[in-house]
């Protein structure tokens, strides 16, 4: 991996978007929920199916824990996939409230140990888990999604485009300063370039990584 650095990557995308201040939500539990949701969908679809949770004043653990799946299918049906995200969401919350009481005495583990314990629940893998780590209990882990693996698939060709998530996981955490806004912020800015321009069908004209990218620097040739 001898491509541009992740810091001069994130130089560029920084000026281009400014900060971006995502993940949205108001309570960490919210921002838990949404995590959960926007497995294989837009986030507008994870906005509608928040809001008709808090509409009817259920976006809390304790209602989560014993809602009627039924009902719960009802409210984020916007989502997709609603009946499995449902049981699952269902199952999750009742687990959590067994055995931790709460979010915050959740989060209140170490990092590793709530990474460990987020992926023994069903539905949720390596992206979900971070994402929650990251925006949720706000403890610092690089979120690798889609979008970011085929940026930097295009940007240095040495990096196979179905590189592990670990692999590409120390390769961020071993060359960026492990602070919680840095990680949170660069995630967003390779979401940003993924909708963009980093399009499963790039469109480099105008990226602003296209003189340092190996696809782009070829595009535009």
């Amino acid at each position: 991996m001898v491509g541009a650095s992740p810091s001069l990557i994130y130089k560029k995308l920084r000026r281009r978007f400014g900060f971006l201040d995502w993940w949205p939500g108001d309570t960490k539990f919210e921002i838990f929920v949404g995590a959960m949701l926007t497995q294989q969908t837009s986030w507008r679809n994870v906005e509608m199916a928040i809001a008709n949770l808090k509409g009817e004043d259920c976006l809390n653990l304790k209602t989560l824990s014993n809602i009627r799946v039924q009902k719960l299918e009802s409210l984020i049906r916007p989502s997709g996939f609603y009946r499995q995200k449902a049981r699952r969401l269902s199952g999750i919350c009742k687990s959590i409230k067994k055995d931790y009481g709460s979010l915050r005495k959740l989060f209140c583990l170490e990092k590793d140990e709530l990474r460990k314990v987020l992926l023994s629940y069903n539905g949720i893998g390596n992206e979900t888990a971070d994402s929650i780590i990251l925006y949720a209990a706000e403890k610092p882990v690089f979120v690798i999604d889609a979008y970011t693996k085929r940026a930097m698939h295009r940007i240095d060709q040495s990096i196979r485009e179905d590189i592990g998530y670990e692999q590409l996981q120390n390769y961020f955490e071993s060359r960026v300063e492990k602070r919680l806004n840095l990680y949170e912020d660069m995630h967003a800015q390779f979401v940003e370039l993924g909708k963009r321009y980093c399009k499963p069908k790039p469109d480099c004209t105008g990226c602003p990584l296209n003189h340092i990218c190996e696809h782009g620097i070829r595009a535009i040739a």
